[in-house]
């Protein structure tokens, strides 16, 4: 085989890696055979086209690009674009895939879907990149022009995996190790087939040599950069071209509010809206409404599709702490396309969903239908008194909208009645010395001031909020959050309410949820902490006396216990004392989390090799030293090594059949002018020495050592610093006073 064909094969792994780099777009397992099938075909058709030695050579460029669109052609059509085009014709698919999906990818959450008309672009990129990286090794004798394809489908994956899933540290690793190999094989003097009557340390040997020690060298170095990725800084955040591509704009997801629906469910409770199969008890949220305008609320969501994955909440600390719950959810009679999830999901399977990355609320494409059934795993949020009594307001642009009470023509009467709930709202939180306090305040007054009543007649804007609160004062969990949060925007908290259900029936793992089981929440957003729930309802207001319905769940009276101590501060302040100031945030206890085998291994060689380079190192001072003790001839002998040890840095290899003068005369002619000066006399000293009557005096000892440091002088200028350092670094060097062999 030879050595262009050779490089084909790291030049096709170059390629297939640099697709695998989209794994942080579509995942892992729809990008590994996409990127296999692209990276191998056209390598192989590459090296086919490529003619035999001492023949007419390869075939015209211009070939080689029409067989091998033609093989991409038919390739896509039989594999990646195959379930496409039994909707529509080859052109349109290709022209969904390579014109606009980059496009739908960079306006959908990470992972994205792995439909087809995405998959194709994979496809064609690493397709071109390995072949491209094909026809520069055999057509280019630039040593590392055959990685430049493949460092191209790079940027591109990087830049549309910004923000994905997992991570690229091992591929970065390969990327490197193979680009070192197919610079070694591309060498002028790389691996090639010995000629006929050499031996394998000549000619041949000589060749394989480079590949041999560089490829371990290139693996261990790829192996140092893998362990220690995670741990370099990074000071600024990568670019995202997410910002310069204009999101949809938001859209009404169902016709009929969950809010307007509240009253008429409470009405006929027994409908079974979904089963949820789960060990946890968790509230499950529907719809997230946080825009009024002084009649009804509504969603500013801005839903973005998804394969599965739901970001973190925007502005929450990462080190808060939380639990997970994993449920299994099934529709039964739930209308609209408001799909139920606990708080926060982060992954969906089994529905085609859109997502709401600010409020994580999810929505199906089409209307739900009775039998549907996904998975969803949350992140559930916990909070204690600690954290509540600390926090401040959030004063980001959501909260400062989250605020706004405005008033127009829907709501003639608007300026009244909000001056009306601003006096009630700062009489209920009247001493109050923090916004959880003021928030816990507002609650204790709702729970006091109406009750718990489903044939309250329905309605939430301006007009019927004033109503509850002056004159009915009985009113469904609507009345209650709705007015809770008319009151705490009145006082500067930013609020929302969150349609959702929170009970059920359970028999076994599985809990039945019906439609008298909704429930309405308000919600404020703290700083650091995100949005939390709270509970204005009256005590012992839907509390179901069936045997089997769920109990509130263990979250949500921690939740509510935390609430109460953080404003029953306020109670100890008598007449005379001032409310007492709220106590100082408590850092979460870090937690210890082990380290992956990897980081120890990936330790234990860089100590190696550091303890490796530092006695390569410090060998040649100690050997001179040791060489400069001792009587005169001894001295003599230290310095004739020395001088040895110098030579061999030239090439010039000892025989024990050479005399002095011979390896001198041989010495002088590598190092060149000026040498013979020293050597002459060096080796002059060392018969002596060896075979004069008489013991040599210290001054012929200082005299050898100075001819031996003269010759190392010579030495450095003719072969230079580095090739004496790389010599140094070999491994016989620690054993062997001549390093190289010699």
């Amino acid at each position: 085989m030879r050595r262009h064909h050779l490089s084909l094969v790291p030049a096709a792994c170059l390629a297939g890696v640099a697709g695998l780099a989209f794994q942080r777009v579509f995942g892992l397992g729809p990008v590994v055979p996409v990127a296999a099938v692209a990276a191998v075909v056209p390598t192989a058709l590459a090296a086919l086209l490529s003619g035999p030695r001492g023949k007419a050579g390869r075939w015209p460029l211009w070939i080689s690009v029409v067989l091998t669109a033609a093989a991409w052609t038919a390739t896509a059509a039989a594999t990646v674009l195959r379930p496409a085009l039994a909707d529509g014709t080859f052109p349109q698919a290709l022209r969904a895939g390579v014109l606009s999906s980059w496009k739908s990818i960079l306006t959908t959450l990470l992972p994205a879907p792995a439909k087809p008309e995405f998959l194709v672009l994979v496809h064609l990129l690493v397709w071109l990149a390995a072949f491209a990286s094909a026809e520069l090794a055999l057509r280019t004798s630039l040593r590392a022009a055959p990685c430049l394809p493949a460092l191209g489908v790079w940027g591109v994956a990087l830049l549309l995996g910004v923000d994905g899933p997992g991570s690229n540290a091992g591929l970065v690793a390969a990327t490197a190790v193979l680009a070192a190999v197919l610079v070694l094989l591309r060498r002028p003097d790389g691996p090639r087939a010995a000629d006929p009557g050499v031996d394998g340390a000549g000619a041949g040997g000589a060749g394989w040599r480079p590949v041999l020690l560089g490829v371990p060298t290139a693996v261990v170095l790829g192996a140092l950069a893998f362990a220690a990725g995670p741990y370099v800084p990074v000071g600024a955040e990568p670019y995202d071209p997410r910002e310069q591509v204009e999101a949809p704009p938001p859209q009404r997801r169902d016709s009929v509010s969950p809010l307007d629906r509240v009253g008429g469910w409470l009405l006929s409770p027994a409908q079974p809206m979904f089963s949820v199969t789960s060990a946890q008890t968790e509230p499950w949220r529907l719809a997230v409404l946080d825009r009024f305008d002084g009649v009804t609320w509504s969603s500013t969501a801005r839903f973005v599709p998804t394969g599965s994955r739901v970001p973190p909440a925007p502005g929450v600390a990462a080190s808060g702490r939380r639990h997970g719950a994993d449920q299994r959810i099934t529709v039964r009679d739930l209308p609209g396309v408001w799909a139920p999830a606990a708080d926060r999901p982060r992954r969906v399977d089994g529905l085609g969903v859109v997502v709401d990355p600010g409020s994580g609320a999810l929505a199906a494409a089409q209307p739900l239908r009775p039998g549907q059934s996904y998975r969803v795993v949350s992140r559930v949020p916990e909070w204690d008194a600690g954290d509540l009594a600390g926090a401040a307001v959030a004063r980001d642009a959501e909260a400062r909208a989250a605020t706004a009470l405005p008033w127009g023509p829907g709501a003639k009467a608007a300026p009244v009645q909000l001056a009306e709930f601003r006096r009630v709202a700062q009489s209920a939180a009247r001493g109050a010395a923090s916004p959880i306090q003021q928030a816990g305040l507002l609650v204790e007054y709702l729970k006091s001031r109406a009750k718990y009543d489903v044939t309250a007649p329905p309605g939430h804007g301006y007009r019927q909020i004033d109503y509850f609160l002056g004159e009915g004062r009985r009113g469904t969990p609507e009345h209650f959050a709705t007015a809770y949060a008319l009151l705490a925007r009145s006082l500067g908290l930013p609020a929302r309410i969150v349609v959702g259900f929170d009970g059920g029936a359970r028999s076994g793992s599985t809990v039945e949820v019906r439609s008298g089981d909704v429930m309405v929440w308000p919600e404020i957003k703290f700083a650091r902490l995100g949005w939390v729930r709270f509970n204005p309802l009256p005590e012992g207001a839907r509390r179901s006396k069936d045997s089997d319905a769920v109990a509130v769940g263990e979250t949500q009276k921690k939740l509510e216990q935390a609430q109460k101590n953080a404003a029953s501060q306020r109670r100890g302040s008598g007449p005379g004392k001032s409310a007492q100031p709220p106590p100082p945030v408590r850092p979460a206890a870090p937690q210890d989390e082990p380290l992956p085998w990897w980081v120890y291994a990936g330790s234990a060689v860089a100590v190696l090799l550091t303890g490796y380079v530092l006695a390569v190192l410090s060998a040649p001072a100690l050997r001179r030293r040791r060489r400069r003790a001792g009587p005169p001839a001894a001295r003599i002998a230290g310095a004739w090594h020395q001088a040895l040890d110098h030579l061999g840095d030239v090439g010039l290899g000892t025989a024990r059949t050479l005399t002095a003068h011979e390896v001198a005369r041989f010495g002088a002619g590598s190092v060149g002018r000026g040498a013979h000066a020293h050597l002459g006399p060096l080796a002059d000293l060392v018969d002596r020495s060896r075979f004069a009557p008489s013991v040599p005096d210290p001054r012929a000892a200082d005299e050898a050592w100075r001819h031996s440091d003269e010759v190392g002088r010579l030495v450095t200028a003719k072969a230079g610093r580095m090739r004496r350092l790389r010599r140094r670094l070999h491994p016989r060097s620690l054993w062997s006073g001549r390093p190289g062999g010699l």
